[in-house]
């Protein structure tokens, strides 16, 4: 009877007439038998923005509301293979979970009624009680979210097609009978994820075998509504309760909670901090911002740790927020780590780590009226680059908060080389104020960095105007040192300007390299080339600048620039730019330059030219336009910096 059943749905299939007719017995058999599989492949299928528990009950509700309500004739799926491919109630039950679960992923319109599915479910329900599958491992948590960036046909697709083991032709065929229009785009999208189907079978993806932790417990002990009314009553009230003139409530210039579970309480309860203790850093395995012990006068002051908790989650209308490019704002997942806390010139000033970021929060000493809140990414920061922080800026200084494994804080003039530094002392790991050069204004007369000694060695920082200060660096990329050496600090001191393109751009590092050296043709000596690179925390949005500067003159000058390129980086160490340059006796030339394993050079376009070896001088127009191409020593080519 299997043989002709499926013998007579082939014959349907080839001639576009229904399938054999499904009773709701033979559908309700057929859903009992595969209940897992269904649940899974409606999981698969829901979008997977939806919070975890959520998405597992909503894939339990569509199978179960996946029975027809009489007689249906089953879908024309060829089976591939004998078993449950072959049962058209299985098929039948099939597409349903697939067109209600596309159903429940689809945005709700104003201008049309909602489908059942788009709704919550009603059943079934978990009271006091959260559900979720258990975790898988790395290559399970990578295809979850590979599937969660595709559309909903498309993780349909990818589902029926590793899950369900079916064709191409039959896959497009569900996809269509369910309401997808775009089916082949569907599988063309789905073809982009690696076909890693076993990985579907694990428990990752079973919303079966679940994991169950409890709700908010402290919630349920309460004994009646009428007392669940009065605590939320009393909540909204002292939310909006403050003191006359500097709104001095329990949240200070937060705005009002709006959402309430455990872990965001925990995250904004002063007693749960992580406060590292003072000689933990002797020890650590890292030298990093987890082993800062909290400091400052202030650490114990709870009012201040909690207004600054709430501002960090609930930011009002009045916090002037910032953040280096591409630090997130969102308030902590957990309690964080205190660091600082403590008065701060004219204003109270607390510092939290999370593992990923600084925040800080200032507010004026009177109040909480212009509290603002400021971000920095610091993932992965370790050594040099975790030796410093910004207090605050006052007045046109800038005061530190530095490691507590840093012994000395010195005060230097990147643009004089030859002289010394002048040292700001330590107050409990609080340096005198810094006269700062990230804001200033008019021409460069100065550019005061923060040079730092620890047991490392001695380590430049520059202010750029965020929370973390840029390390400096120099030589050849991929071997690269601290510029504090007596060649570095000379090769820094003629760019050292430069420095102010890169404000307020996330930089984590700035190197400068010194990869040539050429003579200029009327014989009046040699001009410098400087490739300076900026490497940011988010790891793109790289500069790197190709300087130039000539005898005589006190700054370079920037001969070509490139964003998001390789060039002057570690992963690729090689340089090549020109500059139009003007004689003495008013004859212009191209002068143009490589590093020293750049094997010939040549200039097409407005100046045409070529050179053996590293340098490449030619007469020129003025207001000329070349292009530069070149050959290194390995045979590769080269293009000029732009």
């Amino acid at each position: 009877m299997q043989s002709q059943d499926v013998a007579q749905r082939h014959a349907a299939a080839s001639t576009g007439a229904p399938g054999p007719a499904v009773d709701v017995e033979q559908a309700e058999a057929a859903l009992v038998e595969h209940y897992p599989r269904l649940v899974r492949l409606a999981y698969l299928v829901l979008p997977a923005g939806l919070p975890r528990g959520r998405r597992v009950l909503t894939a339990h509700a569509l199978v179960q509301r996946a029975l027809p309500r009489g007689r249906r004739p089953a879908p024309v799926i060829p089976a591939q293979s004998p078993g449950r491919n072959t049962d058209p109630g299985y098929a039948l039950v099939r597409l349903e979970v697939v067109r209600t679960a596309l159903e429940a992923g689809r945005p709700l319109k104003l201008t049309a009624w909602p489908r059942r599915a788009q709704l919550p479910s009603l059943f079934p329900q978990v009271w006091g009680l959260r559900l979720f599958p258990r975790s898988g491992g790395p290559d399970e948590l990578a295809l979850d979210q590979r599937l969660a960036a595709l559309s909903g046909p498309a993780r349909a697709a990818y589902a029926l097609r590793g899950l369900e083991q079916l064709p191409d032709g039959d896959v497009r065929r569900i996809l269509r009978t369910a309401g997808v229009e775009q089916a082949d785009g569907a599988l063309a999208d789905a073809n982009g994820v690696p076909a890693e189907y076993p990985l579907l079978d694990s428990a990752e993806f079973d919303p079966c075998a679940l994991q169950a932790r409890p709700t908010d417990l402290m919630r349920r002990r309460r004994h009646t509504k009428a007392a669940l009314a009065a605590a939320a009553a009393v909540a909204v009230c002292g939310a909006l309760v403050t003191l006359p003139g500097g709104g001095w409530g329990a949240d200070g210039a937060a705005a009002p909670v709006y959402a309430q579970n455990p872990a965001a309480q925990a995250a904004l309860d002063p007693a749960q901090l992580t406060k590292v203790p003072a000689g933990a850093w002797k020890t650590a395995a890292r030298t990093d911002f987890s082993a800062w012990p909290a400091r400052g006068a202030l650490t114990g002051d709870t009012a201040l740790l909690r207004r600054a908790l709430a501002v960090w989650a609930r930011p009002g209308g009045t916090v002037r927020v910032s953040a280096t490019p591409g630090t997130q704002t969102g308030g902590p997942a957990g309690p964080p780590q205190l660091l600082y806390a403590g008065d701060v010139d004219a204003a109270r000033v607390v510092i939290f780590h999370d593992g990923l970021r600084i925040a800080r929060y200032a507010e004026p000493k009177d109040g909480t009226a212009g509290a603002a809140l400021d971000f920095a990414r610091v993932d992965g920061a370790s050594g040099a680059e975790a030796d410093a922080l910004v207090l605050g800026r006052s007045d046109g200084n800038t005061r530190y908060l530095t490691a507590p494994w840093v012994t000395k804080v010195a005060e230097r003039d990147l643009l004089k080389p030859t002289s010394g530094a002048m040292d700001l002392g330590l107050t409990d790991g609080v340096a005198a104020p810094l006269a700062g050069s990230a804001l200033q204004q008019g021409s460069c007369t100065s550019w005061n960095v923060l040079q730092l000694t620890d047991a490392q060695g001695v380590h430049l920082a520059t202010d750029l105007g965020e929370l973390v200060p840029a390390l400096l660096t120099s030589g050849r990329p991929g071997h690269t040192e601290d510029a504090s050496g007596a060649q570095a600090l000379r090769d820094w001191a003629p760019f050292a300007c430069s420095l102010s393109a890169e404000r307020s751009a996330g930089v984590r590092t700035v190197n400068a390299w010194a990869f040539a050296e050429q003579p200029l043709p009327d014989g009046s000596g040699s001009g410098s080339w400087v490739c300076t690179r900026a490497e940011t925390w988010r790891g793109d949005g790289a500069v790197s600048l190709a300087q130039f500067r000539t005898p005589g003159s006190r700054y370079g000058a920037v001969a070509a620039k490139g964003s998001d390129v390789t060039a002057c980086g570690p992963r690729d160490p090689h340089v090549l730019a020109g500059v139009l340059w003007k004689s003495g006796a008013g004859h212009w030339y191209l002068l143009a330059a490589g590093g020293r394993d750049t094997a010939s050079v040549r200039a097409t376009g407005g100046v045409t030219a070529s050179a053996r070896g590293a340098l490449l001088t030619a007469r020129a127009e003025q207001g000329a336009r070349a292009d530069l191409t070149g050959t290194l020593t390995d045979g590769s080519g080269i293009s000029g910096l732009r």
